[in-house]
């Protein structure tokens, strides 16, 4: 990603309506399909600035990589832990270890061969591992944000399902989010393209406007998982590598 991305990232995701909504959501989807009595072994492959690692660490022991130099120190700083440099689809510098669960948050997104790196990572879950995957959704609301964030593509359930298939997985729940604020976005990015102003979506917005989007999208964790939402601006996915 572009460095001012990750800049942005780091001074937002504490309290950016999107980042602790999402965050909130995963937390439901851990415990909905993954939670176990005792601490999970847990891989979050591309960290970034370290967002997410809090909240992993309430289920148990994290490992994570960051590909890039500044948002791995980021990561380490906020974390308190090693960062790795582990790249897929080999993920050389994390240890030969069985996860329960390894986790892509909007990360196979920037990745050219998504295919190949979920093909890498089949072979890194314990028994019963899972891995769970958050990408963006629909490719027909590619964006100036799609461009600077530097991805590859966006994903339909089809599509995911698909990789996620021919990588060696049985999908045991795929499904959207962030879909009761999907028609808003939808209406804001349409006047942006309209104006010619086809920026990304990441800036902070008033105290009052994050407050009431942050309360709105994590409404959305009482049901993701266990009922299907119609569409939305993200897809999640749970799935099990296939044992031979």
């Amino acid at each position: 990603m572009d460095p001012s991305v990750y800049q942005r990232m780091a001074s937002h995701e504490d309290a950016h309506w999107w980042f602790v909504a999402r965050r909130k959501i995963i937390a439901r989807l851990i415990k909905v399909f993954v939670k176990k009595d005792t601490e999970l072994r847990i891989l979050e492959v591309g960290c970034g600035t370290g967002g997410n690692l809090g909240m992993l660490k309430q289920f148990g022991a994290v490992t994570a990589t960051e590909c890039d130099e500044t948002a791995r120190a980021m990561a380490g700083r906020k974390a308190g832990i090693e960062i790795r440099d582990g790249r897929l689809p080999e993920l050389d510098d994390v240890p030969e270890q069985d996860f329960d669960l390894v986790v892509l948050l909007d990360v196979l997104e920037h990745v050219e061969d998504d295919l190949g790196a979920l093909k890498g990572l089949a072979s890194r879950h314990g028994k019963d591992g899972r891995l769970l995957v958050t990408v963006p959704a629909h490719p027909w609301l590619w964006s100036g944000h799609d461009v600077t964030h530097h991805h590859f593509r966006r994903y339909t359930a089809r599509t995911l399902r698909k990789v996620a298939e021919d990588a060696g997985y049985r999908v045991e729940a795929i499904g959207y989010y962030n879909s009761l604020l999907f028609p808003m976005v939808i209406l804001v990015r349409f006047f942006k393209k309209l104006l010619g102003r086809d920026t990304a979506d990441d800036a902070m917005p008033s105290q009052g406007v994050n407050g009431i989007l942050q309360n709105m999208f994590a409404l959305e964790r009482h049901v993701v998982g266990r009922v299907p939402l119609p569409t939305g601006l993200s897809l999640y996915m749970i799935a099990e590598p296939v044992r031979r």
